[in-house]
């Protein structure tokens, strides 16, 4: 499974400004996922920025009113001698053809095509690309809305819906609440194959009737099941019941994980691709990962950040030297 987060979609936009045609006047964005693209290299470039539809009606630009733009004369897009034309990825090419036709039947100026990935059977259906990643492959923007969905396990605490608090995760009253009326995260727009989850199954009812509100489509919740959450605790078996019933689907090609000691525990138990939310990587068999440092980098930020906060509070509250005068 290859994967690119935002992180790679930025650092590819730097590392790749050459390739910008220095001569561009507008960037175009194909909606949506090419509008994120087109937003950052606008950004970078400091050029004028519109997507494919306001292009096509030609609507007046929008301008920022903290930073002079280049060609900040231009006032509608079909102004523009040359356009860059922005999506993020191309498969079919379907989607780049079509925009494309659409500009060239109402523009008469230039028109320069890019995909930031691109396969090497298709690279040819573009001026240029930013980088070749071949299938499969998903990107942190579109990961929870993607068709690999259909054959992938959803975690749910932490990538359905918020975490309970300690308050909440009795094992009693205030966690069949919680239950009842946690906030939604990221809802998935295509079905699921899988649900799995470290709630025991003696909470199936509250769940099931949560995702059906919420508007969840999958096709099996697995549960632990276990009679009390203390059990599970003393059994610390969260991961291992995850990565079991995600090695036992023969189809399944992904799991999406909320925590990331849970998520690389499941990638090795698995063998199979474990996505993370808490971090944004994708965890793949054979790659090494060092989480002791990346957990020690976080807890280092998150002291600094405490004794800062702490300072700040402290100098507020010193007391006031002695006036010298009488």
């Amino acid at each position: 499974m290859n994967y690119r987060s935002l992180n790679d979609l930025s650092r590819l936009s730097t590392e790749c400004a050459g390739k910008i045609p220095n001569d561009v006047d507008l960037v175009v964005g194909i909606p949506r996922s090419g509008m994120l693209v087109a937003s950052i290299i606008a950004l970078k470039q400091n050029l004028p920025l519109t997507d494919l539809y306001s292009f096509l009606r030609n609507d007046d630009l929008k301008k920022g009113s903290t930073r002079t733009y280049k060609h900040a004369e231009l006032v509608k897009p079909r102004e523009a001698k040359k356009i860059l034309l922005v999506d993020d990825s191309i498969s079919s090419a379907k989607s780049m053809r079509a925009a494309e036709e659409q500009v060239r039947a109402s523009y008469d100026g230039q028109v320069v095509t890019m995909a930031v990935f691109a396969e090497k059977h298709n690279r040819h259906h573009v001026d240029f690309h930013l980088e070749l990643v071949e299938q499969p492959r998903v990107f942190e923007w579109n990961v929870m809305h993607h068709p690999y969905l259909a054959q992938a396990c959803l975690d749910i605490d932490g990538v359905l819906c918020i975490d309970p608090t300690n308050e909440e995760n009795d094992d009693g009253p205030n966690y069949r609440e919680f239950l009842s009326c946690t906030r939604p995260l990221f809802i998935p727009s295509v079905k699921v194959a899988h649900l799995v989850t470290s709630r025991l199954e003696k909470y199936r009812a509250e769940t099931e009737e949560w995702l059906e509100r919420n508007g969840v489509q999958y096709g099996t919740l697995h549960m632990l099941d276990l009679p009390t959450a203390e059990e599970r605790r003393r059994l610390n078996i969260h991961h291992k019941f995850k990565a079991e019933v995600y090695a036992k689907q023969p189809l399944t090609r992904l799991f999406v994980e909320s925590e990331v000691r849970q998520a690389v525990e499941i990638m090795k138990l698995s063998r199979k691709p474990v996505y993370c939310i808490e971090t944004n990587e994708m965890y793949v068999p054979g790659q090494v990962y060092n989480l002791k440092a990346n957990t020690l980098r976080k807890t280092h930020s998150l002291k600094a950040k405490l004794i800062g906060k702490a300072k700040s509070i402290l100098s507020r509250w010193a007391p006031v030297a002695p006036s010298s005068k009488s």
